[in-house]
């Protein structure tokens, strides 16, 4: 069996790829932009470099394919109140294109990355029936990519499975919020600036339990279109991972510099908590706990410093 990757060089993307690349034939297909080819080294796959907006790349990339997971995205949910336009091109006009390569070779099953953001400002555990209604650009993408997978589904007959992650962290993450205080408190040691007022409350998943839910729900799949939330039952405030990093990093008397408000940036969403009851019928539980993920996405960036 053939499996497609797009984004398959990137911080999830790769590994997934490690962990399909055990047991079947993978194809990597990645433009590099965000996601670094050493991030593959040692795994036994064949690697394309390509764009998801290049349609004609990607029909040849998917010949023979039984399974594509579609990771390829520009992740930044902030950069997308900046820069839309791009935002759209390449999260929703991106993951059209990876449908429409998908159809054309006539591909199985298809694997969506989605977010927790498609939700909004949601009730707390949010579960797979909420309404839909983001408030940032990045999850209007991400909602819109759901839409066509549904329509895809029903028009052409693959199987669609939409899996909407909490926030992802560990080994070879490249951005978010512990990537961003380490190399923060790197800099300045004793003042780490925190966006918004510290309270934010959100969820976090470890990105080997990721990978599994996601390989372990793709397995699973038996309608021609299906959601599931991916995620853990725990929470942390944005203050709470500040000290606990600084903890483990040692540091002491460092101060809190809070640019104010209840949300970090535009779109923010200040409480985030899926549920995963759905999933959980399944088998499925993550093994990390939130802090232990937490110091493995800290000791990975101490050891690559």
């Amino acid at each position: 069996m053939k499996i497609l990757v797009t984004g398959g060089a990137g911080f999830i993307g790769s590994h997934l790829v490690e962990k399909l690349s055990k047991e079947r034939e993978v194809i990597v297909y990645d433009n590099f932009s965000s996601g670094k080819k050493e991030f593959l080294d040692g795994i036994n796959c064949e690697i394309i470099k390509g764009s998801i907006l290049d349609l004609e790349k990607l029909k040849e990339a998917a010949k023979d394919v039984e399974i594509i997971y579609h990771l390829a995205a520009d992740p930044d949910v902030r950069k997308s109140y900046y820069e839309p336009i791009k935002n759209f091109e390449i999260d929703a006009k991106g993951t059209l294109n990876v449908l429409e390569a998908a159809r054309i070779n006539d591909v199985k099953k298809f694997v969506f990355s989605s977010s927790s953001v498609v939700y909004g400002i949601a009730e707390i555990p949010t579960p797979e029936e909420a309404p839909i209604k983001p408030i940032s650009n990045y999850g209007a993408a991400k909602a819109s990519s759901e839409n066509y997978m549904m329509s895809y589904s029903n028009l052409y007959g693959i199987n669609c499975l939409s899996l909407r992650y909490a926030n992802i962290i560990g080994p070879k993450s490249t951005h978010g919020i512990i990537f961003d205080f380490y190399h923060k408190l790197l800099k300045n040691p004793n003042e780490l600036e925190i966006l918004g007022d510290g309270t934010q409350k959100k969820s976090y998943l470890h990105v080997k339990d990721c990978v599994d839910a996601t390989v372990f729900t793709a397995e699973k799949l038996n309608k021609k279109y299906d959601v599931f939330n991916v995620g853990s039952e725990e929470q942390i405030s944005v203050k709470g991972i500040a000290e606990l990093i600084v903890n483990e990093l040692g540091l002491s008397n460092v101060k809190f510099k809070f640019t104010g408000g209840k949300i970090g940036w535009p779109g923010d969403i200040p409480q985030m908590l899926l549920s995963i009851k759905k999933l959980k019928s399944l088998g499925w539980a993550p093994k990390y706990n939130i802090k232990e993920a937490i110091i493995d996405t800290l000791n990975y960036l101490r050891d690559k410093k």
